[in-house]
């Protein structure tokens, strides 16, 4: 089987990602992509990404072995409808939406439903847009697939092939289970961050003493507030049943913990901290799942001239890119003075490594 012709109608965080990650599994993979970002394309075209420039959605997406919908999903179902007419037999029409049970709803309205495989790759960063995509963003992060009960198992196994050859990690699930499972660990997550950063924002002193030590477990567990206001709106409303039936069990779980401090319940407090932290420790420990980690290091060091720099010599000798560094102020809930972000968890494992060996402390996360 020869390289693919494939087509991406969408070129942001998602859509750049998969796009890189194609072209890095097979340079002779043909791109074609359009956005309504034009220096978006300018730099996709330019680095070498996309091989051909669409200015709108006509016949020339009917040399594509396989299309990407990667716009929000409400859009993606408008997408569906205007690219139909171009597809040629046997192309596969996908999404990369994180929300799945509606989309197939809508691809059973247009008829489409054997042509169509829904997929979700569960990996996404707080920064938006081509500018940040990266291919290594699909590297070991598992890449849900929803086919239709029209899909041929054919089609099935190579989209499930290609997925694979992008480093992702394949997974196939019923449409509605997907739903449930996203609005658990990935959409709630979401609105309770949102909700804990504006109840810091309105609880605030006037000189800011709250944002000025808000790092540690609170900076950790708030980031993903600094993702896109107009993609959470979006899946909020198109995923809105699951999403608040489980928010009302928060609720409740939230109740109940507000009881226990109420009433200085020192044994119902700590058996409710243990069972978090006893099923906590039973997630795997790599980053697959849909709220990627920031790949750092926390690194002790002595606090004397020149300490710093021994440190980051020794990541560079060894070939180690870093991409960022900070001074960890407020220790409460991170152990090492220096925290060291980094491309990907292999560089961690390396970083770790060379450190460990030089006799720091280092811890990962």
């Amino acid at each position: 089987m020869g390289s693919l012709t494939v087509g991406f109608i969408g070129l942001g965080l998602i859509g750049g990602s998969v796009a890189r990650a194609l072209k890095k599994a097979d340079p002779g993979t043909v791109v074609m992509a359009y956005d309504r970002d034009a220096e978006s394309l300018a730099e996709a075209y330019k680095d070498g990404t996309v091989d051909i420039l669409l200015s709108g959605i006509d016949s020339r997406y009917s040399d594509c072995d396989m299309i990407f919908l990667c716009a929000p999903v409400s859009t993606n179902m408008e997408l569906a409808a205007q690219v139909a007419p171009f597809m040629k037999p046997g192309c596969i029409l996908t999404d990369v939406g994180s929300v799945k049970a509606r989309m197939h709803r809508r691809i059973g309205e247009l008829g489409l439903s054997d042509r169509f495989i829904g997929g979700h790759p569960m990996a996404g960063s707080e920064r938006t847009g081509y500018r940040n995509s990266k291919a290594l963003l699909l590297e070991n992060a598992y890449y849900i697939i929803t086919p239709t009960p029209e899909t041929s198992p054919e089609d099935l196994e190579r989209f499930r092939s290609l997925v694979a050859s992008m480093g992702a990690i394949p997974m196939v699930m019923d449409p509605e289970e997907h739903d449930t499972v996203t609005a658990a660990v990935s959409h709630l997550p979401h609105v309770i961050s949102a909700a804990l950063v504006n109840l810091v924002k309105d609880s605030d002193s006037d000189d800011g003493r709250m944002r000025t030590v808000a790092a540690g477990g609170f900076k950790d567990i708030t980031r993903i507030s600094s993702s896109s206001p107009e993609m959470w709106q979006s899946i909020c409303a198109e995923n809105s049943e699951n999403i608040s039936r489980l928010l009302s069990l928060y609720i409740s779980d939230l109740e109940g913990a507000k009881r226990l401090i109420d009433a200085r319940d020192r044994e119902g407090l700590r058996a409710m901290f243990d069972s978090a932290r006893r099923y906590r420790e039973t997630f795997p420990s790599a980053s697959a799942g849909p709220i990627k980690t920031d790949n750092a290091i926390h690194v002790e060091i002595p606090d004397r001239p020149g300490a710093l720099a021994v440190v980051l010599t020794m990541l560079a000798s060894a070939s180690i890119d870093v991409k960022n560094v900070g001074i960890v102020h407020n220790r409460e809930f991170e152990t090492g003075s220096l925290r060291i972000e980094l491309h990907s968890e292999r560089d961690v494992e390396k970083a770790s490594g060379i450190l460990k060996g030089y006799g720091y402390a280092v811890t990962v996360g």
